[in-house]
């Protein structure tokens, strides 16, 4: 009864962050994998820097960017922050 007295609220403690910090950062990072692995041309994009844009091409790492006045950029697909739909 003592050993649960002592680890029971560790226990607890540990439940308590998995469910609310560890699980829901778990989802937001496999849904913006989700997201980079499902990019196709044509699609309006925002990069991790800030960076508005049009996906003109795709390979397995890399993904190429039009920018506003025509400029293509080569960036790595984990760049990719989100998908806008304008």
């Amino acid at each position: 009864m003592e050993l649960l007295s002592t680890i029971g609220p560790l226990i607890l403690m540990f439940a308590i962050f998995y469910f609310l910090l560890i699980r829901p950062q778990q989802k937001r990072q496999k849904a913006v994998q989700q997201m980079q692995s499902d990019l196709k041309k044509g699609d309006k994009i925002i990069t991790i820097g800030g960076l508005h844009g049009i996906v003109d091409s795709l390979d397995e790492n890399k993904v190429i960017i039009v920018v506003g006045d025509g400029t293509r950029l080569t960036y790595e697909r984990s760049a990719v922050r989100e998908v806008i739909s304008n």
